[in-house]
């Protein structure tokens, strides 16, 4: 039955992934994406990379700290490694356990910690960042001129500043009657949340150089931080199509050219893949610090 539930959660994804592309590709087009991929800038792409995979660093050691407050002492060398087996295991196997399934059964089995402060570590992990993208995205939209016709900008602005000074607070409070156990790195684990996202919004910002995308830079990033709140929706399969969709249906308001926008967000994807695949020739030995 399990196995059945993994095939049929793998065909959704499968399915709801091939219909995002279909309607993205129906809307853009693909002669002139076809003619954008064939100017890139190549050389711009090699920081892009680095930045993405420094944004993993700075996340992974997130994650460990709040594997620490729950007596799960890890080096770095071993987070780091179990990390992109995790990157892999959720974009290349969907259908599964994915990544958090894994660490969560790698860690009890190896330390013994109980199941729910893993899941509660995975859970908070994924919060941590979806935290820096929401400031990241009240903060942009201060400056980002988009046409709302139907809002006042001065109520919008109203809302936005709000949204920046109530954000930390409100997670602070979540965290504290929530996830107890991890709060003595509330502020260290939200560092590193925030080094994390803005790593790939200069990762975002070398690929749309690479693009020759000079233009907009800010509303670009701000619709890519939009898109990764979608992605990150088990919906499809790596948040393909779900991203482009995103890009596609927000360019209007934020002055963005939309074909570009999808060859911004596929390179994206592509650099994401690439560095998640590694995670298929790593092993990870718990039964020593390395």
């Amino acid at each position: 039955m399990t196995r059945f539930k993994n095939q049929l959660k793998t065909a959704l994804k499968l399915l709801l992934t091939g219909l995002a592309l279909y309607l993205v590709f129906r809307k853009i087009d693909t002669g002139q994406l076809w003619q954008i991929t064939k100017t890139i800038q190549w050389f711009w792409l090699i920081p892009a990379v680095l930045l993405f995979v420094a944004s993993k660093v700075f996340t992974a050691f997130r994650l460990n700290l709040y594997f620490k407050n729950i007596g799960i002492m890890l080096s770095e060398s071993q987070n780091w490694r179990l990390y992109l087996i995790g990157m892999f295991y959720n974009l290349f196997l969907p259908g599964g356990i994915g990544g958090d399934g894994y660490k969560v059964y790698l860690l009890n089995k190896h330390f013994k910690t109980p199941v729910k402060k893993l899941v509660q570590s995975a859970l908070l992990d994924r919060l941590g960042g979806l935290v820096a993208i929401v400031f990241l995205l009240f903060g942009l939209f201060l400056i980002v001129d988009i046409q709302l016709d139907f809002l006042e900008s001065q109520f919008w602005n109203g809302l936005m500043i709000a949204g920046l000074i109530l954000t930390i607070p409100t997670f602070w409070l979540l965290q504290k009657f929530f996830f107890h156990d991890f709060l003595p790195s509330f502020w260290s684990a939200n560092g590193w949340s925030f080094a994390g996202q803005i790593a790939q919004l200069v990762c975002a910002w070398f690929i749309l150089k690479s693009l020759g995308i000079t233009e907009n830079i800010l509303a670009y990033q701000l619709v890519f931080l939009l898109s990764s709140i979608v992605a990150v929706l088990p919906l499809t399969i790596g948040g393909v199509g779900a991203r482009e969709l995103v890009f596609i249906y927000a360019h209007e308001y934020a002055g963005i050219e939309e074909t570009a926008a999808v060859a911004f967000s596929l390179m994206f994807f592509l650099i994401s893949a690439a560095v998640s695949l590694v995670g298929a020739f790593i092993k990870v030995d718990m039964a020593k610090k390395s």
